[in-house]
């Protein structure tokens, strides 16, 4: 009996369909693609539900004629190549003709078109792959095509779809490339809570159109044109590279793309001018010679192989690396070179002047030092007085003992600076055994002895635990006092960052946070937390709404989201204050650290599941040691 049968179309086009539509995102890429293939100068999108019940593409180009309506959702069936040599002389953004059919298979979609010489358009009707039917209409020139209840007959499929507000994030972001991309197009979208309208211009124009914030005054220009690639576009001035949400954006022959040895590349050419906890933003146009490209890796299309890849990566950084240079650098002084005075020719150089100093002056003791500015002695106009007259340099104390006085001088003044008892509970009594003496390895681990053997605790995971439980206890509670701000700082935020607030924003007011409305996209941080009174109101806002935004797409989907938001603010406002590894602490911190962490229920494990200590007991050191 014969096993092996032929699929049927409607089936194919159902499991191709998983690979090029793998949200509603993936729809409106490939339906704004083919409309700029068909020479559109403005494109509209519209969307309800984050596109799972409704998706509408309107485009002003050639349109279809009837027979060409009806072809275009057979498979494989495309106008944009004739033969396979065609792949290398692409000039269009489709080119497989799998996207329509693999729409039509798990959608109902409806099409209206009309070519610019035609008196009668065109209405075809499709339900999942079934062609229900096609007659003549009247509208306008262009195409017209209505997309509802994506994945209605693969309802595994729409389960697994994220909430709206995570769809919607996706949508946005797909938007913003396709922007980016045809900046020379109006394009628009309206997905019913946002409304955006952006008129035809340059790139740089477009780039501040669609991110704001005064963006384009942080940019730097490249533009390099060689007979093998011309590279134009954009790159963050280095004290503008960002901690959270980079903008990277990467165009190959008018094509949205990611290519991770480009990527290296382009940060690679910041080492050692920003921050290692930043990443630039870059915004970078590449245009080489179709037939030196290969976009038919992947039918989303957005990886693509290049013939002459390392002559480019070559041409890329150092572009980059101009550009930085030219707008950019700033002069440096090299502290290895001696350097040479200046002195009139023939002229001696002169004798350094010699000081001679007191047996007992110490350098380091600021405060007893005759004749300096001080606090209490401010008057400018003041010189410098001779220390002595009398006296011998050798006479000066060693300096290695000048140089340990003057650190531990300086670790008092931090410990006094930052007490961390201020922080930290009060210690809890009820510690499961006493706690012998603690110290202190490399200023990140506190090592103690227990009646199981040798603890050695990760002291920043440590407080971490603590003061997530704490935070958590109160935000449930609703226990959690606000401090006014003597001066309110402002923050912008973006639209995707105003979404997570308006999702979280009573949230945020229950846990002590109060942040008022000033114009467009600009909030003042009225209070905060009395926890993180100290600590970086800004930076723990927006940590906290990234959070929301990242964990977007499970918000909603617990079986209590509400406690599920509170656990990631608390994580948040937990991680803000809590001490860095590298943080001198003293005997007494530590004792209070190491009780107050085993007096909760789980102290082993942070909240994000990492080991907080270690336990060397008796036999494990016996068999280090053999």
């Amino acid at each position: 009996m014969d096993l092996i049968r032929l699929l049927p179309d409607s089936v194919a086009n159902q499991i191709a369909a998983g690979e090029v539509i793998q949200r509603p995102s993936s729809v409106i890429k490939e339906l704004v693609e083919n409309a700029a293939d068909a020479g559109a100068s403005e494109i509209r999108i519209f969307v309800k539900d984050a596109g799972k019940t409704l998706i509408q593409v309107i485009d002003n180009g050639r349109g279809m004629s009837e027979t060409d309506a009806r072809m275009a959702f057979e498979r494989h069936a495309t106008s944009k190549i004739r033969s396979a040599e065609d792949l290398f002389s692409l000039h269009t953004m489709g080119f497989r003709g799998e996207a329509l059919p693999s729409i039509c298979a798990i959608s109902q979609v409806e099409l209206r078109t009309r070519t610019e010489d035609a008196q009668m358009g065109t209405r075809l009707v499709i339900n999942g792959s079934k062609v229900e039917s096609q007659e003549p209409c009247i509208c306008e020139k262009g195409t017209v095509i209505t997309i509802r209840n994506l994945f209605f007959n693969l309802p595994a499929r729409r389960k697994f779809l994220k909430s709206d507000a995570g769809e919607l994030g996706h949508i946005m972001r797909e938007f913003e490339r396709m922007a980016l991309v045809n900046n020379d197009l109006r394009i628009s979208i309206d997905t019913g809570s946002r409304s955006i309208d952006l008129r035809p211009g340059t790139m740089l124009q477009r780039i501040n159109d669609i991110w704001k914030n005064n963006l384009n005054m942080q940019l730097i220009p490249i533009a390099v044109d060689t007979d093998l690639v011309k590279i134009h576009g954009y790159v963050s001035r280095p004290e503008f590279a960002r901690r959270r949400n980079p903008l990277w954006h990467l165009i190959a022959n008018g094509r949205h793309i990611n290519h991770l040895k480009m990527h290296k590349v382009i940060t690679g050419c910041f080492d050692n001018l920003i921050a290692t906890d930043t990443q630039p933003c870059y915004f970078v146009k590449i245009q080489v010679d179709p037939s030196e490209i290969d976009i038919n890796i992947h039918p989303s299309k957005n990886e693509v192989k290049l013939e002459r890849e390392k002559e480019i990566l070559s041409i890329l950084g150092a572009s980059v690396k101009a550009a930085l240079g030219k707008f950019a650098a700033t002069p440096q002084i090299d502290f290895d070179t001696d350097l040479v005075p200046i002195q009139a020719a023939g002229s001696e150089a002169p004798e350094n002047p010699g000081i001679e100093v007191p047996s007992d002056y110490n350098p380091f003791d600021f405060g007893n030092a005759p004749g300096l500015v001080t606090e209490s002695n401010s008057s400018t106009s003041r010189s410098f007085a001779h220390y002595s007259q009398s006296g011998n340099r050798n006479n000066v104390r060693n300096w290695d003992t000048l140089y340990n006085r003057f650190m531990n001088r300086q670790e008092e003044t931090a410990r006094e600076k930052e007490p961390l008892a201020g922080v930290l509970p009060a210690i809890e009594e009820h510690v499961s055994a006493p706690l012998k003496e603690c110290f202190q390895y490399a200023d990140k681990y506190i090592v103690t002895s227990t009646r199981g053997g040798l603890m050695v605790i990760d002291q920043h995971r440590a407080h971490l635990k603590i003061l997530f439980e704490d935070c958590l206890r109160n935000v449930r509670r609703m226990e959690v006092t606000s401090q006014r701000v003597l001066f309110p700082e402002t923050i912008t935020l973006d639209h995707e960052q105003q979404d997570a607030l308006a999702r979280v924003g009573a949230e945020l007011s229950a846990i002590g946070f109060s942040l008022e409305y000033e114009e467009e996209n600009k909030w003042s941080i009225a209070a905060v937390p009395t926890m993180i009174s100290q600590g970086d109101a800004r930076e723990t806002v927006l940590r906290i709404l990234e959070s929301v935004r990242e964990e977007s797409d499970s918000y909603g989907t617990s079986a209590n989201p509400i406690d599920d938001i509170m656990q990631r603010m608390a994580l948040v406002m937990a991680r803000s204050a809590a001490i860095v590894r590298g943080r001198h602490l003293s005997p007494q911190e530590m004792e209070t650290l190491v009780g107050q962490l085993l007096s909760l229920p789980d102290p082993s494990l942070t909240p994000s599941g990492k080991r907080i200590f270690t336990l060397l007991d008796e036999d494990r050191l016996a068999s280090l040691l053999s």
